[in-house]
């Protein structure tokens, strides 16, 4: 299993944003009288939504009760990344929270889904979800020590980059609301993920709350929707799996990274020794010194015990495995998002909407085709 394809997960759930923007609308104004009129004495034709009959005689317009879509989607997002634990060959492992510093952990992800739905209930639409998709993830980070004055340099550095092949399966609602062309909806999904190399698909939920209003053209059934709302996304974060050593460092020139890691520990646990040896009894007994001394410590065995495990590995390089657990979560939760649709006909849809803010942007177009059922 490989380290970039397990973070990875953190964010291609994210591309499972599938809301579709029909609704109920309560038909209000004098101008639509007619409209409302016609809805109250001719007969609903179609088994769904169930009361669909009862609310149009209310003054409902309802979309038609089923449909399907095609979306395209595009996502970078950034990760956060925890309590991550490193060993090699099946030995003890090692927790780098002290020591390790993402600079970068990030992927770029392109999906096609396809939404098949149905209203359930005049105000509930349920449907599923089912995407393909691609992803490219790259990840940067380094090991850092501390001196004498705790001032932190980096002794180790490491990346890498993929592509790969992601294919994912949900289910989801939409309770809405609309009144005289504005409209509430919130949307909720739930959807697993397959990477080939997991042992089993990850889960995520997403949550979409979402406001607009459309605007009618002079010809019937045609009109354009904007909105604005939120995307939220929590998904299950806990990974741990084991690959071989390549596929996690690059073994061109790593010896030598290596043995210049460890020279620069050894340095720094000089330096360490010799500012606490310079400092008097009572400064010893001093609990900020003391605990400062301890963390030093703690952080030089670790990351002198890591690239020593990492030297040792390298004698028997093509057989060396590296064993990890750790626990990842979107930078940010919440992002912004607006968005647009252009209505052909109550049959033909055609939306674009675009995320923003935070560690996240996204880009969604589509096409819709409703149908009575």
């Amino acid at each position: 299993m490989n380290l970039h394809k397990t973070l990875f997960l953190g964010l291609t759930f994210l591309s499972i944003n599938t809301f579709a923007q029909v609704y109920s609308d309560k038909i209000v104004g004098k101008k639509n009288e007619a409209l409302k009129d016609s809805l109250k004495t001719e007969e609903y034709p179609y088994s769904l939504p169930i009361w669909g009959k009862k609310v149009t005689k209310l003054g409902y317009d309802l979309p038609y009760s089923a449909g399907v879509s095609v979306n395209y989607f595009w996502q970078k997002s950034d990760l956060t990344i925890n309590n991550l634990n490193v060993g090699f060959n099946n030995g003890n492992q090692f927790n780098l929270d002290q020591v390790v510093r993402f600079t970068d952990a990030y992927s770029n992800v392109s999906t096609v889904n396809i939404r098949p739905d149905i209203w359930l209930l005049p105000f509930l639409n349920v449907y599923g979800i089912f995407a393909q998709g691609k992803s490219s993830t790259a990840i940067n980070a380094g090991i850092w020590v501390p001196d004498g004055q705790n001032n932190w340099t980096e002794v180790f550095n490491f990346g890498t980059k993929a592509n790969f092949d992601v294919t994912s399966a949900g289910i989801g609602i939409t309770p809405t609301i609309g009144i005289g062309g504005g409209w509430l909806a919130l949307d909720m999904n739930m959807a697993w993920t397959d990477v080939s190399a997991l042992d089993k698909p990850a889960f995520t939920f997403i949550f979409g709350p979402r406001f607009g209003k459309s605007f009618k053209f002079v010809k019937p059934e045609r009109n354009i929707a904007v909105w604005v709302g939120a995307f939220r996304v929590q998904l299950k974060s806990e990974t741990q799996g084991n690959l071989l050593l390549s596929d996690l460092f690059s073994l061109d020139g790593l010896q030598t990274k290596v043995d210049n890691g460890i020279a620069k520990v050894d340095e720094k646990q000089t330096s360490v020794n010799n500012w606490w040896d310079g400092l008097t009894p009572v400064q010893k007994a001093n609990p900020v010194n003391a605990a400062k001394y301890a963390a030093a410590n703690k952080a030089l065995d670790t990351a002198g015990g890591f690239l020593a495990n990492i030297d040792g590995a390298l004698s028997t390089s093509g057989n060396s495995t590296v064993q990890y657990s750790l626990e990842k979560a979107p930078t940010d939760k919440w992002n912004f998002i607006i968005g647009s649709q252009f209505q052909y006909n109550k049959h033909i849809m055609f939306r674009a909407e675009y995320g923003f803010l935070g560690s996240r942007e996204q880009f969604l177009a589509g096409i819709q085709y409703r149908f009575g059922l």
